[in-house]
């Protein structure tokens, strides 16, 4: 990994700042080597912990789950 990507993970939104109908970027399990990002509305958190070293996972409105990697602005 390269130090960029180490600096990500303290940048990586808490779980109190994610709210159902919120637009994010997550990455998916299947883009996690990758980094591509997928964007979408939150419509349920699934991590129960206030942090997460990879991101707080979450299920989008279309079904699809990833972990959130940014918040997008509204």
């Amino acid at each position: 990994m390269n130090a960029g990507h180490e600096n990500d993970k303290l940048n990586m939104p808490k779980r109190s700042e994610i709210q159902p109908g919120m637009r994010v970027q997550v990455v998916e399990k299947q883009n996690q080597r990758s980094g591509v990002l997928t964007e979408g509305v939150v419509r349920r958190i699934l991590t129960n912990s206030p942090t997460h070293p990879h991101g707080i996972k979450v299920m989008l409105e279309d079904g699809r789950v990833g972990r959130v990697q940014a918040i997008v602005a509204p």
